[in-house]
């Protein structure tokens, strides 16, 4: 399965950039919380991310539905997925990529899904078809990939985070399910089968493209406030470059 990716965070990179899904049209923006810019600390042996961090457009994690299999809600964002390939992205970039399987995370009690997936013009793209290549060809890449997800949050004072599966990764076949399931719910979402606003939601759904959704804007619509651009990373206050040591078992 071969799918658009939307980089949001290049690897070994630390500022929280993500697709607003709260605001109009759903720019790229860095994440704010109590007034500050977001930074993901660097917690030893990593540095930032360690793979292209970014998300499937045209998928939705529902809130208001539990996953059958790991007992959670969805978490309100997009598909996230880690691209392992050897070029490092750039935020806004879209990347064609091979799905190979996924992660159960269970953020502070959301099913939050992580797909493991390569550029598909990687040179080890031909190699990996499954989670088990992934296993074979990149060895401890999925065990480094659930350790930082478990302890990433814990520089804030936050628990280590759980996962379904004991941790382990789905295969392909199993990610396909979860890329159509998500899909699934985001068309419900932009045809306005399930509401874009309630207690556990507010999503800003105008689009451009999608012909059947009764929030498609009309063809005058292209100009928008222009969004600040991405600051560097090494003249905010909060970046944080310091490492980080936790007492967390793989």
């Amino acid at each position: 399965m071969v799918m658009n990716m939307v980089v949001e965070i290049p690897r070994w990179t630390n500022a929280k950039v993500e697709i607003a899904t709260g605001e109009k049209m759903n720019p790229l923006k860095q994440d704010i919380k109590k007034g500050k810019l977001r930074f993901v600390r660097n917690c030893f042996p990593y540095k930032g991310y360690i793979w292209n961090y970014g998300a499937l457009p045209q998928t939705w994690e529902d809130p208001t539905q539990i996953n059958h299999d790991t007992g959670a809600k969805g978490d309100n964002d997009p598909v996230d997925v880690c691209e392992i390939g050897e070029e490092i992205g750039y935020p806004g970039q879209v990347k064609q990529v091979k799905i190979l399987g996924v992660l159960a995370l269970l953020d502070e009690g959301e099913t939050d899904w992580k797909l493991i997936a390569i550029d598909v013009k990687d040179a080890m793209a031909p190699l990996l078809n499954d989670i088990d290549d992934v296993q074979k060809h990149f060895p401890n890449l999925l065990q480094a990939t659930r350790h930082w997800f478990k302890i990433y949050k814990m520089p804030d004072g936050k628990p280590a985070n759980q996962f379904a599966f004991d941790g382990q990764c789905k295969n392909r076949a199993y990610a396909q399910s979860i890329v159509q399931e998500t899909n699934e719910a985001w068309q419900r979402l932009i045809t306005g089968k399930t509401p874009c606003k309630a207690n556990t939601h507010d999503i800003q759904v105008t689009n451009m493209t999608v012909h059947q959704s009764p929030y498609k804007a009309s063809e005058k619509l292209h100009k928008l406030s222009s969004a600040k651009a991405l600051a560097l990373e090494n003249r905010i206050e909060g970046r944080d470059d310091k490492w980080h040591y936790i007492k967390a078992q793989l």
